[in-house]
């Protein structure tokens, strides 16, 4: 038990370097930010202040971890789409980001007036225990306005005063811990609305003790207020995040948050000219930019997928024609020659046994060669291997086959969608078979992972290069490739190497 107080009063301690950090890094990232708004310096500084944040974030979270045993694991990034207007959008739509801003501002205000409070009852209780050894070196002691202590029985009388209090101390760790461990794992760790309630119990839970406060003091001017306005919008915000759908749901209920909060600082200050309008129009404008851009892109987006639609129907006709033909010209004719054969052998068993005996021996030939191509084209529809044991094995069995110096590597922690996997073993097959035929590769690397929720299958050939990327086969991969949402590009320069990389979105 004392070993536990300890820690907790440690974490507690913590809360006044880490807050000063805390708040620097606040304050510094929203200047900047808000500074170089209208310039594309914005992006960078948006990633830089995403990078302090969380590694105040983690700083806090390790401590938390080893002093109140939770184990939460706060990002420093914000994943999402690569690019360079990306990377600043993905800050933005981090709801990580903004859940860890409202863990720092309250480790730097509830926190620290915990760790003030709890350290000051400690030091205050042990001060009377220990008031009997010591009031002797002071002329005067006072404990409490109007109270001095000069005797030891005066002195003895506040021992049991300092060990209640130093008691109580004791008592408060476990509910201060029990409530910075459902700080720490639901603002610091990923748990949905369960970070929003936490967020609205300690907005409330603080500014109730902000007005306990300030009734208990002069009761003057009501300075609460400016806790509860600035304190609302990144619960605002947060809210925003959390219960809006779509980015442009979002926006819209963020521009309302800080619509409201102009308007309340405007209604507790001058009431004057009514300057909240500007920053209004500026959020409505900026609403009304995404909406014409959303539209424009869902208009976009629907013309790909009629596209890609189109190009995968018109891939699986071309499939169909494909499997046909090899029915017809392949194990159809064999089967048709293995019924001739089999039909001379009955007319000739009485009268020549040996021509039927010879026959016979064609006709099991033509057999095992009609099922091996009928294998063969069971592989070329869906190989029993990528069914049963995977992409891995799948490829790698291909990979035996090919007469070829070929290097496999697969890292998918976790099967992906059927489609998606039947399309990555198609395009690797494609890519080998092409490295054979067409570029002469003496040497090929397979590499087959998962990248930010995409499954990536990457072929690179050696060979002589100058691949058509609007070839039959290549353009037949691509058109399977962008059904599924995925693209496929292609790298081949004269003389090689030859790079045919499929990026596929496996999300489930």
């Amino acid at each position: 038990m004392i070993r536990r107080t300890l820690k907790t009063l440690l974490f507690l301690l913590a809360a006044i370097p880490l807050g000063g950090i805390g708040l620097a890094a606040l304050i510094a990232g929203w200047v900047l930010v808000a500074t170089l708004a209208i310039t594309p310096l914005a992006v960078p500084a948006l990633v830089a202040f995403r990078v302090a944040i969380g590694g105040v974030a983690r700083l806090d979270a390790t401590l938390a971890n080893r002093l109140l045993g939770t184990s939460v694991q706060p990002v420093a990034t914000s994943p999402g789409p690569s690019g360079f207007w990306n990377s600043g959008l993905n800050v933005l739509r981090d709801t990580a980001f903004w859940r860890q801003q409202v863990y720092v501002a309250l480790r730097l205000s509830l926190g620290f007036g915990l760790a003030v409070a709890e350290w000051s009852l400690v030091a205050g209780s042990l001060g009377l225990i220990s008031l009997p050894i010591w009031y002797r070196w002071t002329r005067y002691t006072q404990v409490v306005p109007g109270v001095y202590v000069r005797t030891l029985g005066h002195a003895l009388l506040w021992v049991p005063v300092g060990l209640a209090g130093l008691a109580l101390a004791v008592a408060l760790t476990r509910p201060i811990a029990s409530g910075w461990r459902f700080l720490a794992r639901t603002l610091l760790g990923d748990m949905g609305t369960m970070s929003l309630r936490a967020h609205a119990l300690a907005y409330g839970m603080l500014n109730v003790l902000l007005v306990v406060v300030w009734a208990a003091t002069t009761r003057g001017y009501f300075w609460p207020e400016w806790t509860m306005i600035g304190l609302g919008l990144p619960l605002a915000v947060h809210a925003s995040l959390v219960f809006g759908r779509r980015a442009l749901t979002r926006h819209a209920l963020i521009a309302a948050g800080a619509a409201v909060f102009f308007t309340l600082v405007w209604a507790v200050t001058s009431r004057g000219y009514f300057w909240p309008l500007w920053p209004m129009l500026g959020f409505a404008l900026s609403l009304g930019t995404h909406a014409i851009f959303e539209v424009t892109r869902r208009g976009e987006r629907i013309s790909e997928l009629e596209t890609t639609r189109a190009g995968a129907v018109e891939q699986q006709e071309t499939d169909l024609e494909r499997i046909e033909r090899d029915l017809h010209d392949g194990a159809q004719a064999r089967l048709v020659a293995l019924g001739m054969s089999l039909g001379m052998a009955e007319q000739k068993l009485a009268s020549d046994p040996a021509a039927a005996q010879q026959l016979l021996a064609e006709a099991r030939q033509g057999t095992r060669e009609a099922l091996e191509e009928l294998r063969s084209l069971a592989r070329g529809i869906h190989p029993p291997v990528l069914t049963d044991r995977g992409l891995e094995a799948a490829i790698s069995a291909i990979a035996d086959r090919t007469p070829l110096r070929v290097d496999v590597t697969v890292d998918v922690p976790r099967r992906p969608p059927r489609a998606v996997e039947t399309a990555a073993y198609f395009v690797v097959v494609e890519a080998l078979a092409n490295a054979g035929k067409h570029a002469h590769a003496q040497h090929v690397t397979v590499d087959v992972r998962t990248e930010d929720g995409e499954l990536v299958a990457e072929v690179v050939d050696d060979g002589a290069g100058g691949a058509n990327a609007e070839g039959s086969g290549l353009r037949g991969l691509a058109r399977r490739v962008e059904a599924l949402d995925g693209t496929l590009a292609v790298t081949s320069p004269a003389g090689g190497p030859t790079t045919i990389r499929a990026m596929i979105p496996c999300a489930s």
